[in-house]
């Protein structure tokens, strides 16, 4: 049934010059993905207002490639209305274990969707954030670990909620549109050199006009965040806005989407960049919808990603690695 609401993005998708699927039975895990009902709460800006178990589970059957699980990402969906404001997160973890129940169902595809689940926690509450983390994995057992962002000068309170993480065997992931944070995320892995820490979204805001300066200095900061062995990138998240800044490709912004081919040709430099300060067993490619979906379709985008493994020559436990092993590993997931 469609939803008024996605009509805008829907349509805008349906432009494309559909291709042909790329390697179909290579099995994937996408480590990256939301869900959510914005329709009481737009403000966030993203084209795709409604997008849950059927959305999903459509576009991945309507994409072609053998997308075997999934990882559900942090983004303040479904928070509980009541009680203590540290505690109202959880309740993202409950209605994801429902997605999760439903796709188990077999009702909606193949696909197990929310195999893995990351949400967050106020780290800031130092001990006190014990509480919050059991309530996670009393929740759902597939959750895994959470996303939120560090303070500048990594305070005694954070660092005793950010040690709960090894404690629990819970990852961290983090993201923001400003690069030059990286260093100090890398001087965080290494005081907790038992914590997997993922970075999302190669590491910031990727601008495909950037100068040549902002190129490098990215470099650097990537350099600086690989140098830690148990740091892990995701690749993808460049064909995303970011607040009120468009790239060239948004629906916004160009009349149809692009292919995979004239993506490759414009973003290639940044994913080869990445991939080889942190080497593919220590990356993953993720889709990050439906943030993406503003600017590529769910067949484009792994076609794309698809032709940067080839573009690179990877072999093939390496493609594995980055379509699969590397998020089974950081998430815990039984491998395909």
């Amino acid at each position: 049934m469609s939803i008024l609401e996605n009509a805008d993005i829907e349509n805008w998708i349906a432009k494309e010059n559909l291709e042909e699927v790329l390697e179909p039975e290579l099995p994937i895990i996408d480590p990256h993905h939301h869900l959510w009902d914005l329709r009481r709460n737009s403000g966030m800006g993203f084209r795709q207002e409604v997008y849950l178990c059927e959305e999903i589970s459509r576009d991945i059957a309507d994409s072609g490639h053998n997308v075997v699980q999934t990882v559900f990402a942090q983004c303040g969906a479904f928070y509980r209305a009541d009680g203590p404001e540290e505690m109202r997160c959880i309740g993202e973890t409950e209605f994801v274990h429902g997605i999760a129940a439903m796709s188990r169902s077999n009702l909606y595809g193949p696909t197990r969707l929310c195999t893995g689940i990351f949400s967050t926690a106020d780290l800031r509450l130092g001990a006190a954030t014990e509480t919050v983390l059991e309530a996670h994995l009393q929740a759902s057992t597939n959750f895994r670990g959470i996303r939120s962002a560090f303070p500048s000068d990594l305070n005694q309170n954070f660092l005793t909620g950010f040690a709960l993480l090894e404690k629990y065997n819970l990852s961290y992931d983090n993201w923001s549109p400003d690069f030059s944070r990286l260093p100090r995320l890398a001087d965080l892995a290494n005081r907790f050199p038992g914590v997997t820490v993922i970075v999302n979204h190669l590491g910031g805001r990727i601008d495909p006009n950037a100068s040549d300066d902002e190129v490098c200095a990215w470099r650097n900061a990537i350099d600086a965040v690989a140098a830690c062995p148990n740091t892990v990138m995701k690749l993808g998240g460049a064909q995303m806005r970011v607040g009120e800044w468009e790239p060239p490709y948004h629906m916004h912004q160009a009349e149809q989407p692009w292919s995979s081919d004239r993506f490759l040709e414009t973003l290639l430099p940044y994913y080869q960049y990445a991939m080889e300060a942190f080497g593919p067993e220590r990356c993953m490619f993720e889709s990050n919808f439906p943030v993406d979906k503003d600017c590529i379709s769910y067949r484009t985008l792994w076609n794309l990603f698809k032709k940067i493994a080839r573009e690179l020559g990877l072999s093939d436990s390496e493609k594995t690695a980055v379509f699969s092993a590397t998020a089974a590993s950081a998430y815990r997931l039984q491998a395909p």
